[in-house]
């Protein structure tokens, strides 16, 4: 059976799954592997299981794995085998590892082994080593192929430590870790703290219960309000604070605030996605959307008409261009400095205009 991660994981999360047999996980994203491995972990320790890592250094220790695979131990009533390293199985391998599969199924015993390899091309997987896994197995594909499957993953995360994030919310997470994975895991994970402290105390180990998606929903939401709150750094202004200055037309503070985010190393992917939201938004009301369905609260709306009509259609044309280019300076992609270019675009939103064609 071939399944992808965001396909099996959630499964694995559920209270009873079968875990003997073959497993092979595939993929370039190591936290995956983690959490897989997280996630099998309460269900090797609830059958009485004996956890040992094997690392393959050439094609002869898959001996060591068939042979500890064999022994028999009067404590555990089985034994999970967690492989790492690419060298494939020889031919008698193959055929060992194809029997153990076999009678995995029938019932025969329920030792289990956890392969972790790099990423498999489609050739590799038409390969006579593969066949085990695939026809008697369980295939993991650990990769990431779009940000859909990345907030997919983080929402489940999120559930796990006790959290809801507004839509909102999730943007200003992705746009701040700059859509990295750990650091998004990483950043969620200080948030239960803040948020859920008591949801964190009853579930200290709650990557390593059997704790399941189908329980009530008690979970604390949050907003984007929230989400600003936790990771605001010690800067006297946030980016909320210079959102309203770009939108009242306040040149002089948007300069004052971006100084002070500057000096207090606010991240700039934050900043960005400040601006860019706004301009955004002016975009789409220029071009005739209902501030009310943009997601727009009432009590910002007439800022934004205001910062609409210092505007015209020919200026705010050449905004996605700005924009982009903010990016590329933040990831070091061109060489004029970040904070320069988003100063620019701050007070380009703001009705000054640093330069002017002609």
């Amino acid at each position: 059976m071939q399944d992808t991660f965001i396909q099996a994981y959630p499964r694995l999360l559920q209270s009873s799954v079968v875990v003997a047999g073959l497993w092979l996980a595939h993929g370039d994203e190591p936290l995956l592997s983690q959490w897989l491995i997280d996630a099998l972990r309460p269900h090797w320790r609830a059958q009485n299981y004996a956890v040992k890592r094997i690392e393959l250094i050439s094609v002869k220790s898959w001996q060591e794995v068939l042979s500890e695979l064999g022994s028999q131990s009067l404590f555990d009533d089985a034994s999970a085998l967690i492989v790492t390293g690419n060298h494939k199985p020889d031919k008698a391998v193959i055929e060992a590892l194809e029997r153990f599969a076999q009678e995995a199924q029938t019932g025969a015993h329920t030792h289990s082994v956890l392969w972790l390899t790099p990423k498999q091309d489609k050739r590799s997987q038409s390969s006579k080593w593969f066949a085990p896994f695939a026809q008697y197995g369980h295939v993991i594909d650990c990769n990431l192929y779009n940000e859909q499957q990345r907030q997919q993953l983080l929402q489940i995360q999120a559930q796990q430590f006790g959290l809801r994030l507004s839509q909102e919310a999730w943007q200003l997470l992705m746009s701040h870790t700059e859509h990295h994975l750990l650091s998004a895991y990483q950043t969620l994970w200080r948030l239960s703290y803040l948020f859920a402290p008591q949801l964190v105390s009853q579930n200290k180990d709650a990557l390593q219960t059997s704790r399941t998606l189908n329980q009530p929903d008690n979970s604390v939401a949050l907003d984007i309000n929230d989400l600003q709150a936790a990771l605001v750094s010690d800067a006297q202004f946030s980016v909320f604070d210079l959102s309203d200055a770009m939108l009242m037309g306040n040149s002089a503070q948007v300069a004052k605030i971006m100084f002070q985010l500057r000096a207090t190393d606010e991240p700039t992917t934050l900043v960005l996605w400040a601006i860019s939201k706004d301009m955004r938004q002016i975009i789409q009301l220029m071009d005739g959307q209902d501030p009310q369905a943009l997601g727009i609260w009432r009590s910002k709306q007439g800022l934004y008409q205001q910062a609409c009509r210092r505007q015209s259609k020919v200026q705010t044309a050449e905004w996605p261009a700005l924009l982009y280019r903010c990016d590329q300076a933040i990831k070091g992609l061109i060489r004029q400095p970040a904070w320069e270019l988003l100063l620019q675009a701050a007070l380009e939103l703001a009705g000054k205009r640093l330069f002017i064609k002609r």
